[in-house]
């Protein structure tokens, strides 16, 4: 038997009990998790609030996609790693077969709906998690990386990576505005944007979170209301942002980042809608027609695409363990989870004692 922390009812505080022992496939990995980050996913799931179409969980069920730890054991049909190995987690995982994993784009893989832990099947709020398809889900882990540094990479901070490197393609010397910029992956897009060279503008509506943004790179901090926010913006930079992003997924962030755009800016979307809003936020059309705006999204980031931000942290120009805000233990993640219906957290927190 293993502990877990086990919804028993949504909504409700979760129970650290003894569970099973997990199997592990031909093609997967039995991890040890060492640790695992609290995501807003994981909260979203949790009180029934996910966007219109995602996933639903069904007690009993053990949560859990942001972690990182130590190979326990391997499937036969594995090659690629082995008992003792250090590894983390790239939060969408695939199959390797389909075309958008043979394209290199397994973490929008046609099946991966199927694969993630603690989404699909039992995750990682327990002492041991299961990953399907090994051989191209798992990142070998740097030894000059803590597993606390690890789960905080897990999801949000691997989204931020691939949608302000990749997608928005930031440039030194733009001005990037960042909407919800204290939560997990506000702060990752506004350390790493700051670490691409840009001029960060921190948007969020409590004075200790933006004032996290500031310590992260941001050069201008505000805690205005999204409408007044974006006029903020627009003054500061003499006609707009390059690039803005909204890390959280309402529509009043999601509209003021647009509005926060100058001609030919690129918009950059991270968080997720609520159950609320149906899937469907209106957009300005027109002001993106005649202003020629993009909208660009980042849903994780492939496992084989690491290397470039492993080689930013080992060089110290990127620090995860700085968006960290605390660590606390199995039994501690119902108070977490409950303080994220109110925006209460700030940064990542990650459990580090099971």
């Amino acid at each position: 038997m293993v502990r877990a922390a086990v919804i028993e009812e949504l909504g409700q505080p979760l129970v650290v009990q003894d569970v099973p022992e997990p199997t592990c496939p031909p093609d997967g990995a039995i991890v040890r998790v060492m640790a695992n980050g609290i995501c807003r996913t994981d909260w979203a799931l949790w009180s029934g609030n996910f966007w219109a179409g995602g996933p639903r969980v069904a007690a009993p069920f053990v949560l859990g996609h942001e972690f990182a730890g130590v190979v326990e054991e391997v499937g036969s049909e594995v090659r690629r790693w082995r008992a003792g190995d250090r590894v983390t987690f790239p939060m969408n995982p695939g199959d390797g077969d389909c075309g958008m994993c043979r394209a290199g784009h397994q973490h929008v893989c046609e099946h991966g709906g199927t694969l993630v832990p603690g989404v699909s099947y039992w995750g990682a709020f327990a002492e041991y998690a299961v990953v399907r398809f090994a051989d191209v889900n798992m990142v070998a882990l740097p030894e000059s990386l803590s597993f606390v540094a690890a789960a905080s990479l897990g999801c949000r901070y691997i989204a931020a990576f691939h949608g302000i490197v990749d997608q928005a393609r930031v440039r030194p010397g733009e001005w990037v505005a960042v909407y919800g910029a204290g939560g997990g992956m506000g702060l990752a897009a506004v350390q790493i944007a700051a670490a691409a060279g840009a001029n960060v503008i921190a948007v969020d509506i409590a004075v200790d979170k933006v004032a996290a943004a500031g310590r992260l790179g941001a050069v201008h901090t505000t805690t205005a209301a999204a409408p007044e926010a974006a006029a903020e913006i627009v003054e500061l930079t003499g006609g707009g942002a390059h690039v803005s992003v909204d890390a959280v997924g309402l529509a009043q962030t999601c509209q003021a980042s647009l509005h926060s755009l100058r001609t030919r800016g690129r918009h950059l979307q991270l968080g997720h809608t609520v159950a609320a809003d149906g899937g469907q936020i209106a957009v300005p059309i027109d002001l993106m027609l005649i202003k020629e705006l993009e909208f660009q999204n980042a849903f994780g980031m492939a496992g084989h695409q690491f290397g470039p931000m492993l080689a930013m942290i080992d060089a110290g120009r990127l620090r995860p363990d700085e968006v960290v805000s605390r660590t606390v233990s199995l039994d501690e993640v119902s108070s977490v989870l409950e303080s994220m219906a109110s925006f209460g957290t700030t940064g990542v927190v990650v459990i580090d004692r099971f």
